[in-house]
């Protein structure tokens, strides 16, 4: 199974980027990964916030295309411990799927068409994060949860 992170706008903050590039590493030992970056959108200053939601919904939808999941990382989502992030996890690698990709949105969230295209929405932190800061804390739980899969300590419990 293939695991994607697609994400609206790159990293611009270095310590940011630097941990997501250590996680990332970590995870070419336990599962195919993939981490796609939409380009932030120009001109937005003339745009409301629906109409920037619309404009990366569709460059959005063209990443998604023949995802066999698609899992919005949403403040509405699905609350999980990193115990149940792993068992969720291994549920997906054995329903036979081959590409299970999570979605950071840009910093107004999602359009209503993504939200149709969805599968299933997941909550990292009830607490209101970046969505630059959303891209650390999961790669760090995937990480995590595939060393829980694994039987490896880095998790406490």
């Amino acid at each position: 199974m293939t695991i994607r992170l697609i994400v609206v706008g790159k990293t611009d903050t270095g310590y940011l980027q630097q941990g997501i590039d250590e996680y990332v590493g970590r995870l070419k030992h336990y599962v195919k990964f993939e981490m796609e970056v939409i380009p932030a959108l120009r001109d937005q200053k003339n745009a409301s916030p629906d109409e920037m939601k619309e404009r990366e919904a569709q460059l959005l939808m063209r990443k998604l295309e023949g995802c066999d999941r698609i899992v919005l990382l949403d403040e509405h989502g699905t609350e999980r411990t990193s115990m149940e992030f792993a068992q969720y996890l291994q549920k997906q690698m054995n329903s036979g799927i081959r590409t299970l990709a999570f979605v950071v949105g840009g910093a107004f969230g999602f359009a209503p068409s993504i939200y149709a295209s969805a599968h299933d929405k997941m909550s990292i932190s009830r607490m209101t994060l970046t969505h630059q800061m959303v891209r650390l804390f999961f790669v760090e739980q995937l990480y995590r949860a595939m060393t829980i899969l694994k039987g490896e300590k880095y998790h406490n419990e």
